[in-house]
């Protein structure tokens, strides 16, 4: 009788730790999801990155299994761009979690405009309510990050090689490089300055034709020509170009002064000197 009350007791213990501990089904083992919050949810749609080579990512792992798991995260991160984000973090049974990747360090304008690569979110389960998970289940999502369109025109015009007299001509070269990563042009020209017997002619029209490789420049030689009844004076001239791919917002110029001089004289032993007037 005794050896048979024993049994009971074992049976009714063994019953009783199945049922308070059952083994993790295959279900429950995949009842977990990582997933990233792709632009206009939509997987097909690139994360672009900013001007100064940052952009965000928001991720998440949503967990309907029964227990809490905890998850390591892994990230790859293409362009040699450097990352910031969680590297492991606990998800409740029954909840979803958000987190953020931080992205930055990438020189957009060493690389071409709308390039696209591959960014990577590893996510590994460590334990399942605390302990050890010796099966390691993983998931991997990916997203394209985009490189930038930066359009940025600089105009230079060349120093005067000295003071013109009235009644003569200079040339000034003028200089448009294009320091962004992408094609761009001269969509419009423009040259001011503020001596009204002062002209200069239309050659920097030739700075409208064609387009302009990144990285490439173009010149053209600026005309400026002082009539003879110019006084002594010095002349601010400005050219400024704006972008045929950004407009005013691509607008750049720049300013170069020339003095002009009374035609030269005869007369040179009269000991005056005229004062320029600015």
């Amino acid at each position: 009788m005794g050896s048979r009350v024993r049994s009971l007791i074992i049976g009714t213990i063994l019953t009783a730790s199945l049922v308070a501990v059952p083994p993790a089904s295959g279900q429950e083992l995949e009842s977990w999801e990582l997933g990233i919050k792709y632009p206009g949810e939509d997987p097909t749609n690139s994360f672009v990155l900013s001007d100064d080579g940052s952009a965000k990512v928001e991720f998440f792992v949503e967990n309907s299994g029964l227990t809490e798991i905890t998850v390591q995260f892994e990230y790859n991160i293409p362009f040699g761009g450097s990352h910031d984000g969680p590297e492991e973090e606990s998800i409740s049974s029954g909840s979803n979690e958000t987190f953020e990747l931080k992205i930055s360090g990438i020189d957009v304008l060493s690389q071409d405009a709308e390039k696209k690569e591959k960014f990577s979110i590893t996510a590994t389960i460590t334990s399942r309510q605390g302990i050890p998970d010796p099966l390691s289940s993983s998931q991997n999502r990916e997203g394209d990050l985009e490189i930038p369109s930066i359009f940025d025109l600089v105009v230079d015009i060349s120093e005067p090689f000295g003071p013109m007299n009235a009644g003569t001509d200079t040339i000034l070269t003028v200089t448009v490089r294009n320091n962004g990563n992408a094609q761009d042009g001269v969509a419009e020209v423009d040259v001011r300055d503020d001596c009204p017997l002062l002209t200069t002619d239309s050659g920097l029209d030739a700075l409208l034709s064609g387009n302009i490789e990144s990285g490439r420049a173009k010149d053209a030689d600026l005309k400026v020509t002082a009539s003879e009844s110019h006084p002594k004076r010095h002349c601010d001239i400005t050219v400024s170009v704006t972008s045929k791919r950004n407009g005013a917002s691509g607008a750049s110029e720049d300013e170069v002064r020339v003095t002009v001089e009374p035609p030269p004289t005869g007369d040179q032993g009269s000991g005056g000197q005229d004062n320029v007037v600015s």
